[in-house]
C-alpha cells in the first residue's frame, strides 16, 4: 500500500511541476503589447447598402442628402466613403442642385463632399451641367469648386475651363485659366 501511495505522489508532483513549466513557456501567455488608437481609427463603424444619408444645418434646414449603393462610415475620422453616389444639394432657397460621380467622400463634421470620377453637377433652373473628374463641396458654406479641367455646358453652348468656382447661394459660377467657349449665334426663323 506504501508503495502506491508513494507512487500517486510521485506522479502528481510530476504533473504539477510540467503543468508549471509549460505555463511558464507558453507563447500564447500574456505580452505586454502597446495599444495602437491609429489602427481603429481604420475600422469602418458601419457599412450599409442602399442608404441614403440626410446632413441638417444649424437651424434644421436640410443641407444635403446622399444616396449610395454602397456607404462605408469610419466614425473616429468621421469620414463616410460612398461608391455610385447622387447628392442633392440644396441652397438658401431649398432649390436642389444634382450631384453624381464614380465615387465620394463625405466628412460628416465639417459637411464637405468631394466627388470623384466622371463628376457631375446641374443645377436646378438654368439647366446647365458641369462636368469635371474632381469636385468639392463645402455644405456649410454652399460652396462648390474643381481645379482640374472642367466642362460647363447648357446645349449647345460649352465652356471650357482649368478651375471653376460655383455659389449655390448666389447662383454665381466663376471659370478661370485657359476658358475656352462656344457659343452659336441663335437662329432666325422664317
Amino acid at each position: 500500500m506504501r508503495f502506491w501511495v508513494r507512487k500517486r505522489f510521485w506522479i502528481t508532483t510530476l504533473v504539477v511541476v510540467l503543468g508549471g513549466i509549460l505555463a511558464w513557456i507558453d507563447p500564447r501567455g500574456y505580452k505586454d503589447q502597446s495599444f495602437n488608437p491609429d489602427a481603429r481609427a481604420q475600422e469602418p463603424g458601419h457599412v450599409l447598402e442602399n442608404a441614403e444619408m440626410t446632413l441638417f444645418g444649424d437651424t434644421g434646414t436640410i443641407q444635403q442628402s446622399l444616396m449610395t449603393p454602397r456607404l462605408v462610415h469610419t466614425p473616429q475620422t468621421a469620414m463616410t466613403d460612398v461608391t455610385s453616389p447622387i447628392a442633392t444639394l440644396f441652397d438658401s432657397e431649398e432649390r436642389q442642385w444634382l450631384a453624381t460621380a464614380e465615387t465620394g467622400t463625405l466628412n460628416t463634421d465639417t459637411q464637405a463632399l468631394t466627388l470623384a470620377g466622371s463628376a457631375q453637377l446641374l443645377s436646378p433652373d438654368e439647366g446647365w451641367q458641369l462636368n469635371t473628374e474632381l469636385l468639392h463641396y463645402n455644405g456649410v458654406t454652399r460652396h462648390a469648386w474643381s481645379d482640374s479641367k472642367t466642362v460647363l455646358q447648357q446645349p449647345p453652348q460649352r465652356l471650357d475651363a482649368s478651375r471653376m468656382d460655383i455659389w449655390l447661394d448666389d447662383s454665381q459660377i466663376r471659370l478661370t485659366n485657359n476658358v475656352r467657349g462656344t457659343h452659336p449665334p441663335a437662329t432666325r426663323s422664317p
